[in-house]
């Protein structure tokens, strides 16, 4: 095993063990897994940190109870223009919050799957979905790197602040442009860097798991959706998030080095020379 695969293991590992802490209620949260001193995933701090990134009343209203802990960094299903009958994936899907809406939005007839690689993740969606009667939702277990799904059989795929926590980012994007179908689209919300970060933050698990360390350029996520063959990209930052990222670092100020971003792409309908 080369030095890089092994840190990328690493950092996997660690990743994993951060959120099965926030899935047992023993981590942070409220957009960041790194540890804190006061678990904050109760319902109502949870609820603010939602609120604060783009979710509706109406949205949290209608989410079976423990599917928002509090993560992400905006509100992909607002954006995505879902329709009635698609088949979405979610990219890192938590215990269903963004599953679930996208649910209601393609009804009965259409279909959305949840992969996580925290098996207390998965446990916890799919224990949210069975509470709640959830007929159109499926939780797998698996790496966004290596995605449990089969090819060019998804419509919409959508992702909360999951990919910056990946040491290997194109090869998720290699996987969604594989699993999408002609004219599918991605739809997702992550930070991504607006400065360089320090080789402190870059190589720190904390400041990883707080979805900070591992934040990349806007740049590099334009080059990486292009390499995989994506058209229409865009990277839009959102400054106003600033300071909602303003705790995820160790120590602070992670506001003037990151910021959410809507990150837009669109599969071609045919293969280009």
């Amino acid at each position: 095993m080369t030095k890089n695969a092994s840190r990328d293991d690493a950092i996997r590992q660690s990743v994993r063990a951060s959120y099965a802490a926030v899935a047992r209620g023993a981590g942070g949260c409220c957009g960041s897994a790194a540890p804190s001193a006061t678990p904050c995933c109760a319902p109502a701090a949870a609820d603010r940190s939602a609120r604060a990134i783009g979710y509706s009343a109406a949205d949290l209203g209608a989410m079976p109870a423990g599917a928002n802990l509090g993560l992400g960094c905006g509100n992909p299903t607002a954006i995505a223009g879902l329709k009635p009958g698609e088949t979405v994936l979610d990219l890192g899907a938590g215990a269903g919050l963004d599953c679930f809406l996208a649910a209601r939005r393609v009804g009965p007839e259409g279909k959305v799957i949840g992969v996580d690689m925290t098996p207390e993740m998965v446990a916890r969606a799919r224990a949210n979905a069975a509470a709640d009667g959830v007929a159109n939702v499926e939780f797998r277990l698996g790496e966004i790197e290596h995605l449990p799904v089969a090819d060019a059989s998804i419509d919409v795929i959508l992702s909360n602040c999951v990919i910056n926590l990946s040491p290997t980012k194109a090869e998720v994007f290699r996987e969604a442009f594989r699993v999408l179908r002609p004219g599918g689209r991605l739809c997702v919300s992550d930070v991504v860097a607006t400065a360089p970060l320090p080789k402190s933050l870059a190589e720190s698990d904390a400041a990883i798991c707080g979805c900070v360390g591992g934040a990349a350029s806007a740049a590099s996520i334009e080059g990486w959706l292009r390499d995989a063959g994506f058209a229409d990209v865009r990277v839009a930052v959102n400054e106003a998030t600033r300071e909602v990222v303003a705790g995820w670092a160790p120590g602070g100020g992670a506001e003037g080095l990151v910021a959410a971003a809507v990150i837009e792409a669109r599969k071609p309908e045919r293969a280009t020379d």
